[in-house]
C-alpha cells in the first residue's frame, strides 16, 4: 500500500503490526524517447506491485539520484554523492522513528549503488534494523530473464520500454541502434557523452513485444516480493 493513501495513524498502525516497509529510489534523467522519470516510475511501481498483497507500506519514491554523466541533456537532475547519501540517511532515520525496523530499498537506477554501502553503515549504527538494497532489474532472476530475451538490454533501450514509461507523443524508432562504446562514454565529460550517445540510448532495439516486457515485469515483481517476504534477521533491541 502506498503511504500517499495513508494518514499518520494508518502508518503508526502499520508499523505496530509489521516491521517492514519499502523505500523506492530512482532518478530523473534522459532516457532517449522515453520519460525522463523512467527510473523512478519503475522503482515505485515494482515496489507497489510487490507490496500490495502483503499490505506493506511503500513510501514515496526518491525521484533524484546520481546521474552526472547525463547532465548535458535537459531535464536530467543529478545530486552529489554526499547529498543523496545524506538524504537517504535522514529518510532511514525517519522510518526508524516511525517504528519500522526492516527496510527494503528498491532501487531503479544503477548510479545509486552507493546507497547500498550506506545501508551497511546504517545497520552498524542502528543494530536493531535490517536494511536490504535491491536493484530490482539486476536481481538474479530478473536479470536472467532479461538476458534470455535479449542480451542487449540496457539504459533507455527496449529493457526500459514499458507501457508505463512510454510517451504517447514520442514513439520508439524502428529497428535497432548500433552499440555504444561504453568505455569511451565512461571516460567522457557530459557534453562528450551526449555527442557520443545522440538520443541517449546505449544501443540495441528501442522496443520489444508486450509479451516480452510483461514476462520481465512478472519476474521483477515476484523477486522484489521475495526480498520483502524475507527471510529477515531476528530483530534486536536498540
Amino acid at each position: 500500500m502506498k503511504v500517499a493513501e495513508m494518514n499518520w495513524r494508518d502508518v503508526e498502525a502499520a508499523a505496530a503490526r509489521d516491521l517492514r516497509c519499502i523505500l523506492p529510489i530512482g532518478s530523473t534523467e534522459q532516457h532517449a524517447q522515453l520519460s525522463v522519470c523512467v527510473d523512478m516510475i519503475l522503482a515505485e511501481k515494482v515496489a507497489a506491485d510487490a507490496a500490495e498483497p502483503l499490505g506493506i507500506p511503500v513510501f514515496p519514491v526518491m525521484p533524484f539520484g546520481l546521474a552526472p554523466y547525463f547532465t548535458a541533456y535537459p531535464g536530467t537532475i543529478s545530486l552529489r554523492v554526499e547529498t543523496l547519501l545524506a538524504v537517504m540517511r535522514d529518510v532511514v532515520a525517519s522510518v526508524r522513528r516511525s517504528g519500522f525496523r526492516q527496510v527494503l530499498i528498491v532501487n531503479g537506477h544503477g548510479g545509486n549503488n552507493p546507497v547500498g554501502a550506506l545501508a551497511q553503515e546504517l545497520m552498524a549504527e542502528y543494530p536493531e534494523m535490517s536494511i536490504k538494497f535491491h536493484n530490482w532489474w539486476n536481481a538474479p532472476q530478473t536479470w536472467a530473464r532479461i538476458q534470455s530475451i535479449d542480451a542487449t538490454g540496457s539504459h533507455a533501450n527496449w529493457m526500459e520500454n514499458f507501457p508505463w514509461t512510454r510517451l504517447a507523443h514520442a514513439p520508439a524508432p524502428e529497428g535497432e541502434k548500433p552499440g555504444v562504446d561504453m568505455a569511451m562514454m565512461r571516460a567522457s565529460s557530459p557534453a562528450q557523452a551526449r555527442s557520443l550517445l545522440g538520443d541517449g540510448s546505449f544501443g540495441g532495439p528501442w522496443q520489444r513485444s508486450e509479451e516480452d516486457m510483461q514476462a520481465i515485469w512478472k519476474v521483477g515483481v515476484s523477486e522484489t516480493r521475495a526480498a520483502l517476504e524475507g527471510p529477515w534477521p531476528a530483530p534486536q533491541h536498540g
